[in-house]
């Protein structure tokens, strides 16, 4: 008999976007936590994640930072990578952050972190209110998806993908989410993966179609918002599909 197995997204799946969880829904998912095997996956450090999801990062069997580049089971680090963005990468990065016509810059904008880097036009420094700004400028002129569409032509050996609001999540090839399967078995596990940037372009997509392209026993769940997660979930449970 297959184990279940849930894997969540934290930003904008489990949390508004790098915002804390629900009082309401945390309750209750630390609960869910306790009877089922709960992993977490997201392109955050663990700082931030601990920030968004407090006490829910130890009730987790295994939380996977920065895409799975930093992995841990509470507070023990079981794997980092070593992994830093090359020089040249940087500076055309730098170049884009020069180039772009959205006015504010707030500082922090290539943050590095175990295995990966995040890009941010608006910087990583901005305001919630500030984020807003960028996140609208974004929608109007897709200028994430084009930077990062471009720097994968110029850099063919590394990713670069959408994620959260303001951000492109940059790593080597495959390194990407769906490298935690490693950890999972294809046999004896039927796995639920919940996230909100399943799309192509998206930083849950690589998880997503690697699933799906192996054909393990899955069923992805592309959710707008925490609160579509708690109504899957609670609908689940309603059904017994555990």
């Amino acid at each position: 008999m297959k184990v279940n197995k849930f894997i969540f997204d934290v930003d904008g799946t489990l949390t508004p976007s790098r915002g804390k969880m629900d009082h309401e829904f945390r309750a209750w998912f630390n609960t869910f936590c306790l009877v089922n095997d709960v992993y977490l996956v997201t392109g955050s450090d663990k700082p931030k994640t601990v920030e968004q999801v407090g006490e829910t990062f130890n009730l987790a069997k295994r939380v996977y930072n920065c895409s799975g580049s930093d992995v841990y089971e509470k507070n023990n680090n079981v794997y980092t990578s070593d992994w830093k963005l090359p020089n040249e990468a940087e500076q055309w990065l730098l170049k884009e952050l020069d180039n772009s016509k959205f006015p504010l810059r707030t500082g922090l904008h290539i943050e590095n972190r175990p295995g990966m880097v995040n890009f941010s036009i608006v910087g990583r420094n901005a305001t919630m209110g500030e984020r807003k700004l960028y996140v609208e400028h974004d929608k109007n002129t897709e200028e994430r998806h084009t930077i990062a569409k471009f720097f994968e032509e110029k850099f063919p050996d590394i990713q670069a993908v959408v994620g959260g609001d303001t951000g492109i999540d940059i790593y080597p090839i495959g390194s990407d989410k769906s490298q935690i399967l490693r950890d999972f078995d294809l046999k004896n596990n039927f796995l639920y993966f919940f996230g909100d940037k399943m799309d192509m372009g998206g930083n849950d997509y690589p998880l997503k179609m690697k699933l799906l392209t192996d054909k393990w026993s899955c069923k992805t769940v592309a959710v707008e918002g925490w609160e579509d997660t708690f109504k899957h979930l609670q609908e689940i449970e309603r059904n017994d599909f555990k």
